[in-house]
């Protein structure tokens, strides 16, 4: 637990005490760890590995709503108001988790008001992120929001200051999820960019070479390919 970004605030022997509670349990790329509207009520804790949050479509489509890497929790909404499911989780990688009762989650909760904040916290960058969700779902074409995704992915580089990557370029999949789009769609949107220079792919990374066009790509009007 010594990794969970939460329990940062915890003492080692806090965090030994609550690694003990947990169910540990080991899943496999592409295991489906959660259903939507299902009655499990734990938080869980990502020790290692990814996962992806999603839901889908009427038509099955693939809509994914987090990328979790190590050190994160999720599963924190059914703990709080005793609700189903919202979303359904599946490990992108190989993981192991820990699964902690609502009941111990909450009672961390109020013992230490740090960590509630933390709760709050990003529970609101869960509400602002479906407000530019929707935002861009509705104004802007799925080319539009591949961009939009790359853009938000890229980090800038800590050694050439100004040059921006993506150090470990997912799936055309998982971008497509994020997008509300196809793979098909990313799968062009990418060729589009690599052909003008505006991209790079390089060892399972990925470089943008000219972030201002591609910011410029995002904000032009008359854009009218498929959704």
């Amino acid at each position: 637990m010594s990794g969970i970004g939460l329990l940062d605030g915890l003492s080692e022997q806090s965090k030994a005490d609550l690694e003990a509670r947990c169910r540990w349990q080991r899943y496999v790329a592409g295991d489906k760890i959660m259903d939507k509207n299902s009655g499990d009520r734990d938080v869980y804790f990502v020790a290692e590995g990814a996962v992806q949050v999603v839901n889908y479509s009427f038509a099955g489509q693939e809509i994914s709503l987090a990328h979790l890497q190590a050190g994160s929790y999720f599963g924190e909404l059914a703990a709080i108001d005793s609700m189903l499911r919202s979303a359904s989780v599946v490990a992108l990688e190989d993981c192991l988790l820990g699964a902690l009762p609502p009941r111990l989650f909450i009672n961390q909760l109020a013992d230490h008001p740090d960590m509630a904040v933390q709760v709050l916290c990003c529970l609101a960058g869960i509400v602002r992120g479906c407000d530019e969700r929707i935002m861009d779902l509705s104004t802007l074409t799925a080319m539009k929001r591949v961009y939009l995704e790359l853009l938000r992915l890229a980090e800038e580089s800590p050694v050439n200051p100004g040059n921006w990557l993506i150090k470990a370029m997912p799936t055309h999949k998982v971008i497509a999820g994020l997008a509300a789009t196809t793979r098909e769609t990313v799968t062009r949107a990418i060729a589009q960019l690599t052909v003008g220079d505006i991209i790079e792919s390089k060892n399972r990374m990925l470089f943008i070479r000219d972030r201002e066009r591609l910011e410029n790509l995002v904000r032009a009007l008359g854009d009218d390919m498929a959704r």
